[in-house]
């Protein structure tokens, strides 16, 4: 309960954020630049004047927005390809796997930070990074789940009743191999968030003057001793909704295995 609060307040934010931004968070204003929290401006100012709430209320947007559809990208292919070695297996399984392992051997941020590079860094491009690098996770719980769920009598059923292989895959092991994998994505959204502002930290994700909090607090970090509120609101921001869909995926890996339930 306390990550969906935490989650959906952060969604509300997201989906609300010209509403509840009370300026544009480009706007500069260098005669105040640098000033610190005020009732107007409860973040303060960044090193070019522009309100720091702002910028973190559209940094939320960027941030789910960006997790979800990596997730959703990566969790979809990673299922087509781990349910496609699971139930052809010979020659498929081997050579799906073995390009699947290829892409565990490598550090995630490592393999994001190399694609972002060579694709020229922005936005989009380190999304694009970092849905490369997550699939593998899918397809290896996708295969084991199918090759636990493939022998079992409803599937032989299916198949005894002339079901095709199209039609077993999509009404009986797909739904029975949901639970781990909605709750590796749920996860998983935090994590694409985290390694999303460590690549904008860093250069290779998003770039200034984009309102992203990676970026923002990036552009803090020279001011953390004396000017701390640039770069701490937004790091408190990734804090937050990192803990948030952590404690969702606790709760949804509870709910779905009934031997992890509390009494």
């Amino acid at each position: 309960m306390a990550g969906g609060i935490i989650v959906a307040g952060f969604l509300v934010i997201a989906l609300a954020g010209p509403v509840l931004a009370p300026q544009d968070p480009l706007a500069q204003d260098l005669g105040r630049r640098l000033s610190g929290p005020t009732r107007d401006h409860p973040f303060g100012r960044d090193s070019l004047g522009r309100d720091v709430f702002t910028r973190v209320i559209y940094g939320a947007r960027i941030s789910v927005v960006s997790g979800t559809a990596v997730v959703l990208a990566a969790t979809a292919f990673g299922i087509v390809t781990g349910m496609l070695a699971g139930w052809k297996g010979g020659w498929w399984d081997e050579t799906l796997m073995r390009i699947t392992d290829m892409f565990l051997a490598f550090p995630s941020l490592i393999l994001a930070m190399a694609i972002s590079a060579i694709l020229r860094p922005n936005l989009t491009n380190a999304l694009l990074a970092i849905a490369v690098t997550s699939w593998p996770v899918y397809a290896r719980i996708a295969r084991g789940q199918v090759l636990t769920l493939r022998t079992r009598d409803y599937v032989e059923a299916a198949r005894a009743e002339g079901a095709t292989d199209a039609a077993i895959l999509t009404r009986h092991l797909i739904p029975n191999a949901v639970a781990p994998i909605l709750v590796q994505a749920t996860v998983d959204i935090g994590n694409i968030v985290l390694i999303s502002a460590g690549l904008s930290f860093i250069g290779f994700g998003a770039q200034p003057p984009t309102p992203e909090w990676g970026v923002m607090v990036s552009e803090g970090r020279r001011f953390l001793m004396d000017q701390w509120w640039i770069a701490t609101f937004p790091a408190i921001a990734i804090l937050l909704l990192v803990l948030g869909f952590n404690l969702v995926g606790d709760g949804v890996r509870d709910l779905l295995d009934p031997r992890l339930r509390k009494l």
